[in-house]
């Protein structure tokens, strides 16, 4: 071999040798990453199923002991090993399900990349190691204040979207209707769950009060406070309105299907209905009957009744 050329050789390989040390050996660029840089993710995107009784395998993600201790199959992260760690092989897919559950949208090239730089550090803690907490809705408003999408996101993010999102646990949404976006909950596509300044008509009200069955969360009790339940009825009345403070209008024409108590003069428990020459009686319903209700909304808001039967 000339001498020229071995040396270039020898370069080349010094220049590979180089790069490949610094792309795989642990601490070179991974000990930037420490547990604290994971919180946000973890919060925004897993523990709305990771935390509590109902955890999935028993997987705590709310806190860096219950990351570590794993789930009933075993450690879900080893030390320095990105590639053999479960929670990697779940972000990426390349074990099933995908997580988190509630996408697409999965984690971003970049966010995965965190955990693995975490990992190829040998799982730091936070360096001012405050433990991650599942997250708490928001106080309420204070009365006489502008109730918005915000008042209420993260209680549907931490008690509902573990279902109504496109890959629940359920699998796909309950009869398609997600709560992962302002949008995707005011959505009148198939009927209206949300009407604006109406709450008593909302489905989604009622179904959280145990009006109509069956109650959510699904996988309640406990089922929501008081408090959250009243938060969501006024965000409700107050026009459903965005995060950006923008009022809801009301979807004129939408299909209506509520249950609940059938009350004199043709109310649903508090909620009074429109009867027509045209309303359809099954089963001649009587006041005490626990009853379903199909209609439309009208340009008010009120519910014009079209069927009314019996449930048991």
């Amino acid at each position: 071999m000339k001498p020229g050329k071995l040396k270039r050789d020898l370069a080349l390989f010094s220049a590979v040798s180089a790069f490949v040390a610094f792309t795989w050996t642990p601490g070179v660029h991974a000990q930037e990453a420490t547990y604290a840089d994971l919180e946000p993710v973890l919060r925004a995107r897993c523990v709305m199923c990771h935390s509590g009784p109902g955890a999935p395998l028993g997987l705590h993600l709310d806190g860096l002991e219950g990351l570590l201790k794993g789930s009933r199959n075993g450690p879900v992260v080893k030390a320095g090993d990105p590639a053999g760690s479960e929670l990697i092989r779940r972000l990426k897919g390349s074990s099933q399900p995908r997580m988190p559950m509630t996408g697409p949208p999965f984690l971003s090239d970049e966010e995965i990349a965190l955990f693995e730089r975490w990992i190829y550090a040998g799982l730091p803690p936070a360096l001012a190691a405050a433990e991650a907490k599942t997250p708490e809705s928001p106080a309420p408003p204070e009365p006489g204040t502008v109730a918005t999408y915000a008042d209420v996101a993260t209680l549907f993010a931490l008690r509902c979207v573990k279902c109504h999102a496109e890959n629940g646990l359920m699998g796909p949404a309950p009869e398609g209707y997600r709560l992962t976006s302002y949008e995707a909950a005011i959505s009148a596509i198939d009927r209206a769950r949300i009407v604006p300044g109406n709450p008593a008509a909302s489905e989604i009200v009622r179904r959280v009060r145990g009006q109509s069955l069956p109650r959510m969360p699904f996988d309640g009790p406990p089922f929501l406070s008081d408090e959250e339940i009243g938060r969501i009825t006024e965000w409700i009345k107050q026009g459903a309105r965005s995060a950006e403070g923008t009022q809801a209008s009301v979807p004129t024409g939408a299909r209506i299907r509520l249950q609940g108590r059938l009350a004199s003069q043709w109310q649903l428990d508090d909620l009074p209905l429109v009867i027509t020459d045209s309303t359809r009686f099954d089963k001649s319903p009587r006041t005490g009957d626990f009853v379903e209700v199909r209609g439309i909304l009208d340009g008010a808001g009120a519910v014009v009744a079209e069927r009314i039967r019996p449930r048991h």
